[in-house]
């Protein structure tokens, strides 16, 4: 820093930072959770929900850039970061309480109003919530760089996963908690409203307690004048000068979230159709009802294993943290990306319960690092007054995978079928895993690859 030196933020001070991330991971899992049945009861088919998938990985690739880029440059009472963590939070608020009542809003228009318009209107809702998701994600991981010594950014990313971790568990198991304990059934309108208010209340609460740190010294000003002048293709060319390294960390960075979403995207499919040999339906007429059981038995271990998923990445995401901060990022995420791989390759090959469920666990703990130590690497080559739009043109090789995963590997598994021994079709989703074992490999190599200063 120029003109002042950053304190070390105790854990409290931790705890409260990451409060505002608990809040916008509780919303984004909960759009990820019951946006399939709300757009399938208004008609989505699965290519239809495809499509609108796509609105995660292509804002992430057009918003977050753009709007780290903007937090940059911005210059308010507020602070530069806040305007945008807010306007986000409020605006998918908005979308998450609209986005269940879809059908309602498309009433509105009468009798003669299409059929379709509830979905059009709910693939809006969600183009909205993940655009602002997206929005706020960028400059709230700007924080760190901007407030918190570059001794603690791995500690600190740390948090962030700890509060992913809380979030996704909290979000996926309210309403079965409530089921199951008090005999309520919560609505999908009551869920997404208690998401919108999730992500409002937790992100205020963020912005009231963290001061931005303000631009005082002549030579920040003066870059801020350069940045405002520089266009989005020159902060991209300037981002791959900072330092041969983060080509690396970006490299790793694709192929590990290839690997992450082979495995989110496709999972719950692998435990209906594998775990639990529901085949497909739509090529075996007539015996929907036949395996009715199965299907709803495999969505609920799917949410099983999702909890435990995210339950060891809040788990283990301090640990990881701490470990990081004394034998390095480049090692600890070595570690743990190998791990994912094997987990994935025991889901391959034993597509038991008892494997899946273990193997999803130790899944979480590459689930755990990479939400972390990437942006913990990456930071060591910001360039102070630039943490907006790096962090922003980071997301790019989180985003432009997910792409992939959705068009290319989505067409591979539609065509690797096979006959059951009952003589019916299925599909060989377990090959998922064995593509996102492969990429994860290929990440823990690239990752290898970096140069990385080890810790005093």
């Amino acid at each position: 820093m120029a003109n002042e030196e950053m304190k070390k933020f105790t854990t409290v001070q931790l705890l409260n930072f990451c409060l505002g991330f608990f809040g916008l991971q509780f919303a984004w899992q909960m759009r990820i959770i019951l946006s399939g049945p709300v757009t399938e009861a208004l008609g989505a088919s699965p290519l239809i929900f495809g499509l609108i998938w796509l609105a995660g990985p292509v804002t992430g690739i057009v918003v977050q850039p753009i709007i780290g880029a903007l937090s940059d440059v911005t210059q308010t009472p507020f602070g530069r970061r806040i305007p945008y963590l807010m306007g986000g939070a409020i605006l998918a608020a908005i979308g998450l309480f609209l986005l269940p009542r879809s059908g309602d809003i498309a009433a509105l228009f009468g009798e003669s109003a299409p059929v379709w318009l509830g979905l059009i209107i709910a693939a809006i809702m969600i183009w909205v919530i993940d655009a602002c998701v997206n929005a706020a994600q960028g400059p709230y991981r700007a924080l760190i760089p901007d407030n918190i010594p570059k001794e603690q950014h791995a500690l600190a990313n740390s948090y962030l996963s700890f509060a992913i971790g809380l979030g996704s568990v909290i979000a996926a198991g309210t309403a079965p908690f409530l089921k199951i304990v008090f005999k309520y059934d919560m609505s999908i309108n009551a869920q997404f409203t208690m998401a919108g208010l999730a992500f409002f209340l937790a992100m205020l609460w963020t912005c009231l307690t963290i001061k931005e740190r303000k631009i005082k010294s002549e030579a920040e000003k003066e870059n801020i004048k350069k940045e405002e002048k520089s266009s989005f293709i020159q902060n991209v060319k300037d981002f791959f000068k900072i330092s041969p390294e983060v080509g690396k960390i970006c490299t790793m960075q694709f192929f590990s979230w290839i690997g992450l979403m082979s495995m989110m995207i496709f999972f719950t499919q692998y435990a209906v159709h594998t775990v639990f040999g529901v085949p497909d339906l739509n090529l075996s007429p007539g015996v929907k009802d036949a395996y009715a059981n199965e299907m709803v038995a495999g969505q609920y271990f799917s949410s099983i294993c999702f909890a435990v998923f995210n339950l060891i990445c809040f788990v283990v995401a301090i640990p990881i943290g701490k470990w990081a901060e004394k034998r390095g990022n480049k090692f600890v995420h070595i570690i743990a990306l190998s791990s994912m791989a094997l987990a994935y390759i025991l889901m391959a090959f034993l597509p038991n319960k008892v494997s899946v469920m273990s193997a999803m666990a130790l899944a979480g703990i590459g689930w755990a690092s990479t939400l972390a130590l990437p942006f913990a690497m990456l930071s060591k080559y910001i360039k102070e007054g630039t943490e907006g739009s790096v962090m922003g043109i980071f997301n790019i090789f989180i985003a432009a995978p997910q792409v992939l995963v959705c068009t290319l590997l989505a067409w591979y598994i539609d065509k690797a079928r096979f006959t059951m021994d009952n003589g019916f079709i299925n599909n060989h989703w377990e090959h998922a895993f064995l593509v996102g074992a492969l990429m994860l490999v290929l990440a823990a190599i690239t990752a290898s690859l970096v140069n990385e200063k080890k810790p005093e």
